[in-house]
């Protein structure tokens, strides 16, 4: 079965929109269609937060809200999803009410609004973190939670004051009481249906099954698979690419499981960056801090895993941490299915080894095993939502005091992540204590790369980070103290000290 319209909740009744172009966004939707102008639009490409909005999905068997950014998500994305805009806060706001949601009402009482633009955004970030549940929230969770939106004319100590003081108690707004009927709704809705919107020149497909899924894709290998649209709502936005056949996956059935085992990490194509966060950190704490830092809340709330492999970006974070730990990616076309390694998957610049109608199913992720360790370092020019100037991730097996495996991988260096075969070789069968060896591993990697030189870091710059990263690694893993090396920490001394 087949249906030709996208459904959502909003205001407790069901939207069903039948006729859209395949590429409007939701922010074009709400301002344009529905004259629903308290959703900005600000950057258009997901940076600034103004235009953000909430969606309620089930998660196992729960009701979670996730924020969003509408500038780059397209209308059918939303299909299946409860849609939360500032508009629908304040209690009774169907009815022109004009009360305040505690949200609103603390940033009026902390002064935390001053030319209102960002401020609809930062709202609607506050109210998903008001609803996830852990109180009190900290200094830390509230900078987390509003790493996505900019605020340039009140100065973002009050907009956290006001976070602070509205999470410090249970949620008290009625959406947690009306939850099971949302539930209840959302199932209703979760019908097992094929969405196609449009015609054979250009429509919004959502597949329900990875069979119809294959069989799409097999008749319009060139259409655009979507995972997020974190990166191809940019190519709408700002490159204005003539794109106009997509193929959702966020309705296909199975992309979006985690399977957990001692020995392996499974994680469907389309779980996102906030759903693969925890396990990945259960990993490694390291991983978890770059994942932390991976965008920002609604990035992680739309982007998946699947989509950021697929992407091919030479700088792209995911990527050389799982080639370290040896992932495996699990391709299907047709009916047909192959596994490789990650690390064979990137050929050239934005170039991968996807052939016509293929699409990713899965990551396998092995585990560390004893004897292993691992570092990853991400160096950026801003601490927050930033993209990486540098990316080095690094597992080690030592036995006795000897380094008998290493795996050294970088993102921003080449026009692939890469591993560095020769710092790797470098490395082996050399005493992990041996500051001579960390220096000569480090020489190593002028063989591995002529650094890319762009807007972000220099040639020479990079490589120099790069020796000084797997130094520091070395050093770690030898045993020095992290405080000596590490900056994360120290933000939250210099807050606790204010």
């Amino acid at each position: 079965m087949t249906r030709s319209s996208i459904r959502f909740v909003r205001r407790g009744r069901v939207v069903q929109v039948d006729d859209f172009a395949p590429r409007t966004t939701l922010l074009d939707w709400l301002r344009i269609e529905q004259r629903l102008v308290g959703t900005k639009e600000g950057c258009g490409e997901g940076d600034c937060g103004a235009c953000t909005v909430v969606l309620g999905r089930e998660r196992d068997g729960k009701l979670v809200y996730e924020p969003v950014n509408a500038c780059i998500l397209l209308l059918g994305q939303i299909d299946g999803a409860k849609l939360i805009t500032v508009e629908d806060l304040a209690p009774g706001a169907a009815s022109g009410s004009k009360e305040l949601h505690p949200v609103q009402a603390a940033l009026v009482a902390r002064h935390g609004s001053q030319c209102g633009f960002c401020t609809p955004g930062i709202v609607m970030s506050l109210f998903a973190l008001y609803h996830e549940g852990v109180r009190p929230v900290t200094r830390e969770a509230a900078c987390d939670a509003l790493a996505g939106n900019l605020c340039r004319c009140t100065g973002y100590r009050p907009i956290i004051d006001a976070a602070l003081d509205v999470c410090a108690e249970p949620a008290a707004d009625g959406s947690d009481a009306r939850a099971d009927a949302t539930l209840a709704m959302l199932r209703r809705l979760d019908d097992a249906q094929d969405v196609f919107v449009g015609d054979e020149d250009a429509f919004f497909a959502a597949p329900a099954s990875e069979e119809s899924l294959a069989a799409l894709l097999a008749e319009h290998p060139e259409a655009t698979l979507l995972g997020g649209a974190t990166d191809v709502g940019l190519w709408l936005t700002k490159a204005l690419a003539p794109l106009r056949k997509f193929i959702w996956l966020g309705r296909v059935h199975g992309l979006g499981d985690i399977h957990d085992s001692p020995e392996v990490l499974a994680l469907g194509a389309t779980v996102s960056h906030a759903r693969a966060l925890e396990p990945l950190a259960a990993i490694d704490p390291d991983i978890g801090e770059v994942m932390r830092r991976f965008g920002s809340n609604q990035v992680r709330a739309s982007g998946t895993v699947g989509g950021n492999i697929a992407n091919g970006s030479p700088i792209g974070d995911l990527a050389p941490m799982l080639i370290v730990l040896g992932a495996h990616l699990e391709l299907r076309g047709g009916s047909e299915r192959r596994t490789l390694p990650l690390e064979n998957f990137f050929l050239a610049y934005r170039k991968q080894d996807r052939r016509k109608g293929e699409f990713i199913r899965s990551l396998l992720v092995p585990k560390p095993g004893p004897g292993d360790h691992v570092r990853v370092f991400k160096v950026t020019k801003r601490f927050d939502e930033d993209i990486s100037s540098l990316l080095m991730a690094m597992r080690v097996t030592i036995q006795g005091e000897r380094i008998v495996m290493a795996r050294v991988a970088f993102g921003g260096m080449a026009a692939t992540p890469k591993r560095a075969l020769a710092v790797e070789t470098a490395l082996l069968e050399q005493p992990v204590n041996d500051g001579a060896s960390w220096a000569a591993a480090g020489e190593a990697l002028a063989s591995d790369f002529a650094p890319l030189d762009d807007h972000r870091a220099s040639a020479a710059y990079r490589l120099q980070v790069g020796k000084n990263l797997i130094v520091k690694a070395l050093a770690e893993i030898a045993g020095a103290p992290s405080s000596a090396t590490r900056i994360i920490g120290h933000r939250e001394t210099a807050h606790a000290a204010e």
